[in-house]
């Protein structure tokens, strides 16, 4: 095995991004739509878009991907970063991936001058809650949905 490296999405990534994306939207039981993933990956390559990612990649095969992006936080009267989604491989986790993408996105929001990024997980997802113990603050904040 060759050593991970984290990146930007390119173009080039379309192919291997939508086999993990697809897993994700598994893991979480959302059903894909092609224009849903067409308009997630447009945004993933507009540079003026908000909405921006990074990849792990081992033996040039994605092993992980992060998506986020900037926040308003009215209260603090800046941007905040949000990552939206994370997913790692099931065959790649347990390793150094997931704290290589975290050292990728605290430099991208040093360089933001992002003072807090903020992310929630579903309650039951204990793999990955045991992951962010160690590179961040859970916070006593509930999350609601107000479906349109």
């Amino acid at each position: 095995m060759s050593e991970i490296k984290v990146r930007g999405l390119n173009n080039a990534d379309r192919e291997n991004w939508l086999y993990l994306y697809k897993l994700y939207a598994d893991f979480y039981k959302i059903s894909l739509t092609r224009i849903g993933t067409e308009t997630t990956w447009n945004w993933l390559m507009d540079p003026a878009h908000p909405c921006t990612g990074i990849i792990a990649e081992q033996d040039s095969k994605i092993i992980a991907f992060a998506h986020f992006r900037e926040m308003p936080s009215p209260l603090r009267g800046e941007n905040i970063g949000f990552l939206d989604d994370l997913y790692v491989l099931p065959s790649s986790r347990g390793g150094k991936v997931v704290k290589l993408l975290f050292k990728s996105l605290k430099q991208h929001s040093q360089d933001k001058k992002w003072q807090i990024v903020r992310w929630i997980t579903r309650d039951d997802n204990y793999r990955a809650k045991k992951a962010y113990d160690k590179v961040a603050t859970k916070t006593d904040w509930d999350t609601y949905e107000m479906k349109i």
